[in-house]
């Protein structure tokens, strides 16, 4: 008889986590199921369940070595008759089995997850089969959804600085006697280079991983029964244990972080990785731990191998943005998902499945998705999410593809950082302002409309840029709402100096837009 059975879920693929507290091998078990819900909830990008099923056989395979017993339930090619049609169906179907053996656990024990929807989930499940469910704290973060809410119930307004830096502070992180390391605590105006017209250059490759039995075992599974989901496995190689994590996080220090500063919020058609760390998977899947990869970007620093700017920026990403967004997650769910501050009702355009469209930047950031399962932070803010928002999609729908496209996404870092990042759904919860920005920016930023028939300078007639159109068409339609916020101040006015009949103009092209893409 299980004393325990420890429920592991796909991001929780860590051996040293507070659910094998206590755990002894001969009397407790560890639970673990495959089922298509996880992938079929959202219309699951293959690489994404690709890269779940192999981190969970890989962790599988850890905790038998170490003389673990693992209940664990596989996906199967074809459907199965009596397949469990949900994680709670699954471990319901596994008590049942234990109590026709009368060997039914006294407590099932798990780490918080990372969805509502989960854990609610599991809870129900619990009591319905009437067995104590002990949910234990994620000790994978620095900080605890109750220190959020304890930051957060003193602020009229939250924002990530004044929560980053105590973090700071208490982990000792860039710290120098009592101040902030370089003499500043944020860099963030020196990392917003773009490439030359020349280009990046040579870039440094990232560290490939080849696909190993089970790997290739989960490929052929994925292609066979996921088959009418979209994106490809041709080019998946990810981390998939936590030995081939440290050697992406190695890579990604010696490599890429000394240019990574500068250039995070630049852009490249057909450069998917840039100086970018790919680290994001590896860590929500808790197969790198988040304080070692601090640890090593500072230490990188500290020895000479990186400047101040590109490492206080990547820690910024990992110790302040990460956190910062899990503590909205849970301090505001679960009525947090259905917010829509900007009331956008539209569809998501059929592009985003396919990248069928002239627009350059958008057809190369979702044709990347598509084969990588992968887009950096700007290409998901400023080109697949600035898009949507001005478009005007329901953000709840934005929400879905995001967490269905990418590898990395689970939905305690996805939901907030697009529904509040880059749809403006919370109304300034997560952004002081609206991420809204025309043609200019990415013109800017990318050489992405060198390529492109649409000129980003116009905003109406035959190649005006559909960014630019719809910017102005934005800003217009949202005036009386967005006036009230000190940081729209310029943008609204740069509205009110068009004369009225060229806003005609633009708002009958933003119309024709939403009609052509629908």
């Amino acid at each position: 008889m299980p004393r325990h059975l420890v429920l592991v879920l796909g991001d929780q693929l860590d051996d040293t986590a507070a659910a094998f507290d206590g755990f002894d091998p001969a009397s407790d078990q560890v639970w673990m199921a495959e089922v298509a819900e996880e992938s079929e909830h959202v219309w699951s990008h293959k690489a994404r369940i690709a890269l779940f099923l192999s981190g969970m056989r890989h962790f599988r395979q850890r905790l038998e070595s170490r003389g673990f017993t693992v209940n664990y339930r596989e996906l199967t090619a074809r459907k199965q008759a009596r397949e469990p049609a949900s994680l709670a169906a699954a471990l319901i179907a596994s008590v049942r089995a234990f109590r026709k053996t009368k060997q039914e656990p006294e407590r099932l024990i798990v780490v918080e997850p990372g969805e509502w929807r989960l854990r609610e989930s599991l809870r129900e499940t619990a009591e319905s089969l009437g067995i104590p469910l002990e949910i234990r704290e994620d000790r994978h973060f620095f900080s605890t959804p109750a220190e959020f809410a304890e930051h957060a119930s003193a602020r009229k307004q939250l924002r990530l600085e004044y929560f980053y830096r105590p973090l700071r502070k208490k982990f000792d992180v860039l710290m120098d006697e009592g101040e902030p390391a370089g003499g500043a605590w944020n860099y963030d105006a020196a990392n917003r280079g773009a490439f030359p017209k020349s280009g990046p250059g040579t870039l440094p490759e990232p560290i490939s991983f080849s696909a190993d039995a089970i790997t290739r075992e989960v490929i052929e599974l994925v292609n066979g029964r996921f088959a009418n989901h979209p994106g490809s496995l041709d080019a998946f190689d990810w981390p998939v244990t936590p030995d081939d994590a440290r050697r992406a996080l190695t890579d990604f220090l010696t490599h890429r972080l000394p240019s990574f500063g500068t250039y995070q919020d630049a852009i490249w058609t057909g450069e998917p990785w840039l100086y970018h760390s790919r680290l994001s998977a590896a860590m929500n899947l808790k197969l790198l731990d988040p304080r070692d990869v601090v640890q090593a970007a500072e230490d990188a620093w500290r020895q000479g191998a990186a400047d101040i700017e590109s490492t206080e920026g990547f820690i910024r990403q990992v110790l302040g943005w990460r956190e910062y967004v899990r503590g909205i997650y849970w301090k505001f769910m679960p009525e947090y998902e259905r917010r829509n501050h900007l009331s956008a009702t539209l569809p998501l355009p059929s592009l985003y499945w396919t990248g069928e469209t002239e627009m350059a930047c958008l057809r190369d950031a979702v044709e990347q998705t598509m084969h990588y399962g992968y887009a950096h932070h700007i290409q998901r803010l400023m080109v697949t999410g600035l898009f949507a928002m001005l478009f005007g999609v329901d953000p709840a729908e934005v929400h879905r593809w995001y967490l269905a496209v990418y590898v990395d996404a689970v939905e305690w870092v996805e939901l907030p950082n697009t529904l509040g990042m880059s749809q403006y759904g919370d109304g300034g919860v997560m952004a002081s302002k609206p991420y809204c920005a025309s043609g200019a920016y990415i013109n800017r930023m990318s050489n992405a409309c060198k390529q492109c028939r649409y000129d980003p300078k116009l905003a109406s007639g035959p190649n005006a840029c559909p960014f630019t159109t719809l910017y102005w068409d934005f800003l217009a339609r949202h005036r009386t709402l967005l006036a009230s916020n000190p940081r729209m101040t310029m943008q609204l006015k740069n509205v009110d100096r068009k004369e009225p009949a060229e806003l005609r103009a633009i708002r009958r092209q933003a119309d024709d837009l939403r009609t052509a893409f629908s």
